[in-house]
């Protein structure tokens, strides 16, 4: 299967996923043209503790998920995840890759 006809099928299940009335949480993140984050996070439960549970289980999925595509292990992921975040005011592919080239060579 080719690249874009991957993308293509993900973002069908993506949408059919949406589609879905029994979902109680979601989060949605897509980058447009390279350039552009937009971000939505929704959710509904019974609780506090469920509702920071339902967000957890995203947020480790998505960790599991990036870790797996990059062959590590994910706690690498979610440290460096932790540490861009705390760094970043500019959300965009563009203010990440700004981040990346302020940092020290620790070599």
């Amino acid at each position: 299967m080719s690249d874009d006809s991957a993308f293509t099928s993900e973002r069908e299940t993506a949408i059919e996923l949406l589609e879905d009335d029994s979902i109680s949480a979601f989060y949605l993140g897509v980058i447009r043209d390279s350039e552009e984050i937009d971000t939505t996070f929704a959710q509904t439960a019974d609780s506090p503790e469920d509702e920071g549970l339902q967000a957890l289980s995203l947020l480790a999925t998505h960790v599991r998920i990036v870790a797996n595509q990059a062959g590590v292990d994910p706690s690498t992921v979610a440290g460096d995840a932790a540490t861009l975040a705390g760094r970043l005011e500019d959300l965009s592919p563009e203010g990440m890759r700004s981040t990346e080239e302020s940092e020290p060579d620790e070599s």
